[in-house]
């Protein structure tokens, strides 16, 4: 049985109508599917077009208690109208819609029995772009003692050693004692004044109004790689500087963004650089895995 254009219209000013609307589509015919899916399109739009409105600045000279009902008759019947198009979004609906929807026989609106899983799709995987030489060793080298950090800390693995990749040229750019020894410092942090631990000062690039420089630093020393990914783990965690940064390890380029928001580095492109770098090393770490 299909949706009358009643209740097709009421739907696009009555979200109450959706819990009756979305029942009959689970126990009609795929024309009813077809209806919720625009339907719940059309609230959408509607509220889509009331954000617009809401983000418009008013004269005032206009407005009224009745302008604003019209408005919004308006706005319900532009809702209606423009739901339902070819390759909308009631088209993605419709197809979620169908594959959920189980009716009281057992079967889903789509054909297939409850329970049923739907046959894998025969579509290849996309294939992951080989690391390089250089990328491949690193990720393999650090990997142990980043998933060890992980579990302490709570920042994922892939993030620390992409950006560990990133600030090292991975692994070809170390900062390096005076003797050519490592300084097993694989994250750039510097040694500030209340630092009390090993140090070495090497010659560094740092941008100043946008322009790159060549300047002298002094950078904090580890005895281990495995203790360079606990101090960097701590300095995000703890330091109040990246609280934010440390809130935001569900998005490689949020996080990226708020180190170079705080200060991390001095490149105007960093955050880019370093959620590149970290996306790359997730790849890699699956591909690998």
């Amino acid at each position: 049985m299909a949706l009358s254009p009643v209740t097709s219209n009421a739907l696009a000013a009555d979200s109450k109508s959706l819990n009756a609307l979305k029942f009959q589509a689970g126990q009609d015919t795929p024309a009813a599917i077809k209806e919720t899916a625009k339907q719940l399109e059309s609230l959408f739009m509607r509220e889509l077009i009331k954000s617009m409105r809401e983000a418009t600045q008013k004269s005032g000279l206009l407005d009224s208690s009745a302008g604003d009902m019209s408005t919004d008759l308006l706005d319900q019947q532009l809702s209606v109208t423009m739901s339902g198009q070819p390759g909308g979004l009631s088209a993605a609906i419709e197809r979620q819609l169908s594959r959920q929807i189980t009716r009281a026989d057992g079967t889903t609106v789509g054909g297939l029995e409850a329970g049923a899983k739907s046959a894998p799709s025969s579509a290849p995987a996309v294939p992951v772009k080989p690391g390089t030489p250089s990328q491949t060793s690193f990720i393999q080298r650090h990997n142990e003692a980043a998933t060890n950090v992980e579990k302490t800390s709570g920042i994922p693995a892939s993030f620390m050693l992409g950006q560990a990749g990133h600030e090292t040229g991975w692994g070809r750019s170390e900062i390096r004692n005076k003797d050519g020894s490592t300084s097993f410092n694989l994250f750039g942090i510097k040694a500030g004044a209340g630092w009390t631990g090993k140090t070495t000062t090497v010659t560094t690039t740092e941008y100043v109004n946008g322009e790159a420089r060549k300047v002298s630093a002094k950078f904090r020393a580890y005895d281990s790689y495995e203790e360079s990914f606990q101090d960097y783990a701590k300095l995000i965690n703890e330091n109040p500087r990246y609280a934010e940064a440390s809130k935001k390890t569900g998005s490689s380029l949020a996080f990226a963004s708020e180190l170079k928001r705080a200060g991390y580095a001095t490149d105007p492109n960093y955050a880019s650089k370093l959620s590149r770098a970290i996306d790359r090393t997730e790849q890699l770490r699956r591909a690998y895995a």
